[in-house]
Parts: structure tokens; C-alpha cells; sequence
């Protein structure tokens, strides 16, 4: 009894050690989480690539690791980071337009208001929705707050280059030896998990499968709408087609809504103030095409792969992206395809349980103590 009394202490005391450092491991890396959960979903997406190469190339691996981290660079990182040089750029380009006066969003509201009919504006007063000097004020407001807000956060940019620039090596770093070292690494844990190996086979595919699938889908949706939005805007003459391009493309993360909170005002806008080609031109555009790339690529590239619905890919990014930043348009999804994944093992996990015990259990008596 003594020595089983001995056992438990030991055992409760290195799992409270083990909580304790994990923990204390757990919040020092708090700071770079961003780095490293981009290394490993860059090494998830190009994982497919590097088996590839691998074949090619056997018993090369750490050969083929660098060759698969340059390829990451050349096909995903270089190009995002000119795409936010640019932006940054069309951002404080924007700012100083609205600050100089170039760029008046009370002159495009006077002319939205004087070309709406008496009785649509009779109407609109009687509710006290129709007070122009009140709606100048807070779009303006809210316009000049946006774009300081860009200009801001593209100055802390600059401000913090050297943070940017560590993390970046972290997240480097650490891509080429998930690259290098992944598979002993994922057996490891694997092995650390108790569940049984269909369970944990189950899960790992489910985080691979969301993980590319969510990525892959809304990296291309966000590119095609960005491109196709940035292109009509500019074919149109609007000032700042890349910048709003560039919103575009982030808003398209939104599942159902997207893009179309820029440009359905804007073709709003040409249509009651009598440029009625631009406003029919882009009202096709946006629903025909800059739309219909959404509705057809977001079920194949996203929702088929992750088996989720389109409500629920659309709250959780949504949840993602309040939580997590920019970040959370892959944890949003991820959380909730792990959550579903794990509730439907749960039936199976309790009749586990059940037949454990049902199974009789021998009890060892402890070894006679030392003479």
C-alpha cells in the first residue's frame, strides 16, 4: 500500500512539473506565435511539393528542403511583401489626398443628394435619416479616422522594420526545419497522444486538409477578386484602384459579402448621378463575375475540402479574424473543422471507454521491498 501511495505522489508530482514547464515553454513563445504558426501551415501547403522534389532527388532531404524554402520565398513570401510595400504606398497617397482636399467624400454625398428625387428625400427627412450636414460629418470623419488609421499602421511598419525582420528569420528558420524534420516530428507527437491511431490519424489528416484548404482558397479567391476589382476600378477611372483592389481582396475573405461592400456603393453612386454605363458596367461586373468567382471557387477550393458549410466557414472566419487578426481567417476555420472533427469521434470514444471497462483488471501486487 506504501509503495502505491509512493507511486501516485510521483506521478501527480511530475505531471504538475510537467503542466508547470510546459506552461512556462507555452508563454515564452507567446510573442513569436505568429511566426511560428505561418511556418507551420507554409510547411503544411508545400509539403505536396517537397514529397514531389523529394522523388526526384532521394535521400537529399536536407537538399530538398532548401530547394522547396526557396520556392516557398519566390512563390509566396516576396510577392505578399511587394503587394504591402504597395499598399503601403497607396495608403499614404490616399491620406494625403483626403487631408489635401483632392479626395472630398462631401462632394460625392451633395451629388448623390441632389440627383435623388424630391419625394425620395421628402421621405428621408421625415425619418431624420435625410440630414446631410450631419451624414458630411461623419462619413468624413470616418473616412479621414480609415485612412489615418492606414497611414499609421504603414508607419509603424517602417518604425518597427527590425521586429518585422526578426520574426520573419524566426519564421524562416523554423519553416526549413519543419521542412527538414517534419515527419519525425509529427511521429513524435503522435506518439505523445493518448488516443487511439485511427483517432490521431483522423485528426492530423482533418488539420492538413483544413489547414491547405482554407489557405489555398482564400489566397486565390482574395487574388482573383483583388485583381478583377483592381482592373474594373482602373479600366472605370477611379482613383486608387490598387489600394481598393488591395481592400478588396481582404474583404473577400468574408464569405457571402466580400467585395462587393466596395463596389456595389461605388456602382450605387454612378448610377444615381447619371453615369449610367460606368454604374451598369460595374454592377455586371461585380455580380457576374467579381461574384460568381466566389460562389464557384470558395465551395470547391474551401468548403468541399473541409466538409463544413458555407454559414459556418463564414462565422468562423468571421470569429477568426475579431479574435486573431489577419491570422484567424485560417485559425477561425481550423478551430471549428477541429471542433467538429472531435465531436464526431465522440460516439466512438465512448464505446471505447465502455468496452475498457468491461475488460476485468488484473491488479500486480508490488515487488517484496529490498533486504
Amino acid at each position: 500500500m506504501a509503495y502505491l501511495n509512493r507511486s501516485g505522489i510521483y506521478f501527480n508530482t511530475f505531471i504538475i512539473i510537467l503542466i508547470a514547464v510546459s506552461l512556462a515553454f507555452l508563454r515564452m513563445l507567446v510573442p513569436f506565435y505568429g511566426a511560428i504558426f505561418w511556418a507551420i501551415v507554409l510547411a503544411v501547403l508545400f509539403r505536396p511539393l517537397q514529397l514531389w522534389i523529394l522523388e526526384r532527388m532521394p535521400g537529399r532531404n536536407t537538399r530538398v528542403s532548401i530547394i522547396t524554402l526557396i520556392i516557398c520565398l519566390l512563390i509566396a513570401i516576396i510577392p505578399l511583401i511587394l503587394i504591402s510595400i504597395s499598399l503601403i504606398n497607396e495608403s499614404l497617397l490616399f491620406y494625403q489626398r483626403i487631408e489635401s482636399g483632392q479626395f472630398n467624400i462631401a462632394e460625392y454625398i451633395r451629388q448623390v443628394s441632389d440627383a435623388l428625387p424630391a419625394s425620395v428625400r421628402d421621405f428621408l427627412a421625415r425619418f431624420e435619416i435625410y440630414n446631410l450636414s450631419s451624414l458630411y460629418a461623419k462619413i468624413s470623419s470616418g473616412m479621414m479616422q480609415g485612412s489615418k488609421y492606414l497611414a499609421t499602421q504603414a508607419l509603424n511598419i517602417g518604425q518597427n522594420f527590425f521586429a518585422f525582420l526578426v520574426e520573419f528569420c524566426i519564421m524562416l528558420y523554423l519553416l526549413f526545419f519543419l521542412l527538414k524534420d517534419g515527419p519525425a516530428l509529427t511521429h513524435r507527437i503522435k506518439n505523445l497522444i493518448p488516443l487511439t491511431d485511427d483517432h490521431k490519424q483522423f485528426l492530423f489528416q482533418k488539420f492538413n486538409t483544413v489547414v491547405r484548404a482554407t489557405v489555398k482558397g482564400n489566397v486565390v479567391i482574395a487574388a482573383v477578386q483583388g485583381v478583377l476589382g483592381g482592373v474594373i476600378f482602373w479600366i472605370l477611372g477611379i482613383q486608387g484602384a490598387l489600394l481598393w483592389g488591395v481592400i478588396m481582396g481582404f474583404l473577400s475573405l468574408l464569405p457571402a459579402v466580400g467585395a462587393a461592400i466596395v463596389w456595389l456603393p461605388v456602382a450605387v453612386y454612378f448610377l444615381i448621378t447619371g453615369h449610367l454605363w460606368n454604374g451598369i458596367v460595374l454592377v455586371l461586373f461585380g455580380f457576374l463575375v467579381i461574384g460568381l468567382s466566389d460562389n464557384i471557387l470558395r465551395p470547391l477550393l474551401v468548403g468541399k475540402d473541409t466538409k463544413m458549410p458555407d454559414y459556418l466557414v463564414l462565422i468562423s472566419t468571421l470569429g477568426g479574424l475579431s479574435l486573431f487578426g489577419l491570422t484567424g481567417f485560417v485559425i477561425g476555420p481550423l478551430i471549428a473543422a477541429m471542433f467538429i472533427a472531435i465531436w464526431d469521434l465522440f460516439p466512438a470514444a465512448i464505446n471505447l471507454n465502455d468496452q475498457n471497462k468491461a475488460v476485468p483488471v488484473t491488479h500486480r501486487r508490488p515487488p517484496p521491498p529490498a533486504k
